[in-house]
């Protein structure tokens, strides 16, 4: 039986924070296409998603990397941004899932740069895992990311932003 040859990653955000918003997202997509473009805009409370695919007749995955910036909502100051991340291969006898997510300066740009350090460099400012793994969380001052990510050929990448 062969393998399936779609290839995707669905993005689920949450912002769980009272006193963040998420705004501007930012996108680098390496392998594929964004299909879904994230929201413009995440208040507290909110939620949305984005879905990203591998381009059609390729053997290739789905991989890429966004960004938002983390706005705090009662004096509109860029606290710093949020970074997500993700790659689906398409050949999982060689390859498999990974997710990353971080905190960096409001500053970073949403680049090549940033996919191939959240993909391959030490972990500073980010915390990466396989998606077969423990879920991820990191902390930044009084922020925090949590992500998991399911482990198949469609998975399913969830982010919360919360208060410390």
């Amino acid at each position: 039986m062969p393998l399936p040859t779609q290839r995707q990653c669905t993005v689920e955000i949450q912002n769980k924070s009272s006193s963040l918003k998420l705004c501007e997202p930012l996108v680098y997509v390496f392998k594929g296409n964004c299909e879904s473009p994230l929201p413009p805009t995440l208040s507290p409370s909110e939620s949305g998603s984005a879905l990203f695919i591998k381009k059609v007749y390729t053997a290739s995955g789905s991989a890429g990397v966004f960004m938002y910036n983390i706005v705090q909502k009662s004096n509109d100051e860029i606290k710093g941004r949020l970074a997500v991340m993700f790659s689906v291969p398409f050949d999982f006898n060689i390859f498999c899932n990974w997710y990353a997510v971080g905190i960096f300066s409001k500053d970073k740009l949403c680049d090549d740069d940033l996919y191939n350090e959240m993909y391959y460099a030490a972990q500073n400012d980010f915390i990466r895992g396989k998606a077969n793994g423990p879920s991820l969380t990191h902390k930044k001052g009084e922020m925090t990311i949590r992500a998991s990510m399911s482990d198949s050929f469609k998975p399913v990448l969830k982010l919360e932003l919360c208060d410390d």
